[in-house]
């Protein structure tokens, strides 16, 4: 059997956006994940479900599989011929023990490959407005690991002291105390300003602005728990007039996104923009009907229709795909009339080089169906779509009298395999929002979750339809104004910006 290969790659602090574009590479094509508890839920969430993962998280104080356990994992593993994503939190070769894992892979002559990640180090002072040098205050910078062995002796302390500038220690909310008091025996000024931030670049960053002498007692009393960067020099007077990420309007606040994941990155950016955290846990997905002679004949005669309606962009895209695939040319379509149930379904029919003749001023199945009963006249309508699509749709065009044929497309499929991470972050009250976008992705949500009581789960909806399926679970539910992505963010956010509907079905 070919040996595999170990990539030792940093996943950065938390924030998703911060990990390096060869890390997300990686992580989409590796056999297996092996990593670390700092590593940001969202970053977890960009492995794919296919992909084996291997938690073998260390937390403060608590290390559940011991580090050269790590290293034989690793071996185990590439020996076997999988391709390896090591993934630890900020940078692996900073505090991380990078060279450790790499010794015993060097030593049996396993290829690697290291990816250099963003450190908290850099990224947290960032992100709580503290630069690590200004000419104003200091040209160096020191970073310290606070976790010792033993006691840190008092020479160390003096040491740093004399070297001026900043000193940014990583993982030392245990050692706080251990450490301040150190630096102000070894001479520095117990007013010099210190900073601790908490859980930085996550939602729930929290900064903690003081002196070096009562930082400890007033850590203590604000309960800060890690991890936490410590901070301490004049450059940390600057936080509170650089502050940027808590000033966000969603900063501190922790959304689940249930759309289906080929489609969640537009509400997911929009969410981030405005300061969430945001965790992808997509509750179902799309997937073609494969055999589908029904379909196959009424596009053999697409002439008989006046109309084709497509109600979502992933219906828009199948669509397309399989005109391609059968080598059917979109001028086959002829003169045939599209009308799109919103303006995303709209640019995806856009994107093969046609124009949609309708789409309703409100992006729902009933609006859709109304409008269409207006201009259809007696054409016979063609409807491809979700197998189990809103009979608000044909409901309309019923009661008007307009012959149509409703045709399966694809089907929508619960997903299930990220639910214990969703459970996990309900039950410890983690969630603020759980945004859904159709009635399917509450179906789908639910099946996934299992039975629970979810009153306490707030639900951001679009659409009616969205928020009746969600009431009927007990969610506490709060409704969009309109149909559209921005609305749904400016629910959380009041703010305003282009539309984009949900998917139907």
């Amino acid at each position: 059997m070919q040996t595999g290969k170990v990539y030792l790659v940093g996943a950065g602090p938390a924030d998703v956006g911060l990990l390096t574009l060869r890390g997300k590479e990686l992580i989409e094509r590796a056999d297996v994940v092996v990593y670390d508890a700092l590593v940001g839920q969202a970053v977890l969430g960009l492995i794919p479900e296919s992909t084996r993962r291997i938690d073998v998280g260390k937390r403060a104080g608590e290390h559940p599989v011991p580090q050269q356990r790590i290293n034989m994992i690793l071996l185990e593993e590439a020996l076997s011929g999988s391709q390896v994503v090591r993934l630890k939190g900020g940078d692996p070769f900073l505090f991380g023990r990078g060279g450790e894992e790499l010794e015993l892979l060097e030593q049996n002559g396993i290829p690697f490959e290291v990816v250099p990640g963003v450190s908290s180090a850099a990224a947290v002072p960032a992100y709580a407005g503290i630069p690590l040098t200004h000419r104003d205050f200091c040209s160096s910078v020191h970073i310290i690991t606070g976790q010792r062995k033993s006691a840190r002796p008092p020479e160390e302390f003096e040491a740093l002291v004399r070297a001026g500038g900043t000193l940014v220690f990583l993982m030392g909310v245990g050692g706080l105390e251990q450490i301040c008091t150190g630096l102000t025996e070894a001479g520095m000024p117990p007013e010099t300003p210190a900073a601790l931030i908490e859980r930085g670049t996550t939602a729930r960053q929290r900064r903690l602005l003081s002196t070096v002498a009562a930082l400890p007692e007033e850590a203590r009393q604000a309960g800060v728990r890690p991890p936490a960067v410590l901070m301490v020099g004049e450059v940390c007077r600057l936080s509170e007039r650089f502050s940027w990420a808590e000033k966000r309007p969603l900063h501190g606040k922790k959304i689940l996104v249930t759309r289906p994941r080929e489609m969640a990155s537009r509400l997911t950016g929009m969410l981030r923009e405005a300061g969430a955290e945001v965790i992808e846990i997509p509750a179902i997905r799309t997937v073609e009907i494969p055999e589908n002679p029904a379909l196959d004949l009424s596009l053999d005669h697409v002439g008989r229709y006046g109309w084709l309606v497509l109600t979502s962009p992933s219906g828009a895209r199948i669509f397309f795909e399989r005109l391609r695939r059968q080598q059917r040319d979109v001028r086959m379509l002829g003169e045939i009339r599209l009308a799109a149930i919103g303006a995303a379904t709209a640019r995806e029919i856009e994107a093969h080089g046609l124009f949609a003749d309708l789409v309703p001023e409100r992006f729902s199945a009933a609006a859709l169906g109304t409008a269409l009963a207006q201009v259809a006249g007696g054409t016979r309508v063609l409807i491809v779509r979700a197998r189990e699509g809103s009979p608000d749709l044909t409901a309309e065009l019923e009661r008007a009298g307009i012959p149509y044929d409703d045709l399966p497309l694809y089907d929508t499929v619960y997903e299930s395999a990220q639910s214990m991470v969703g459970a996990a972050m309900l039950d410890a009250g983690e969630v603020d929002y759980v945004a859904f976008t159709s009635a399917s992705t509450v179906q789908g949500f639910v099946r996934a979750i299992g039975a629970r009581d979810y009153s306490g789960i707030r639900a951001a909806c679009i659409g009616e339809a969205t928020a009746r399926a969600a009431q009927a679970c007990g969610m506490q539910v709060v409704v969009a104004e309109q149909a559209t992505m921005q609305s749904l963010v400016q629910l959380m956010t009041e703010q305003t910006g282009n539309k984009e509907e949900p998917v139907d079905g």
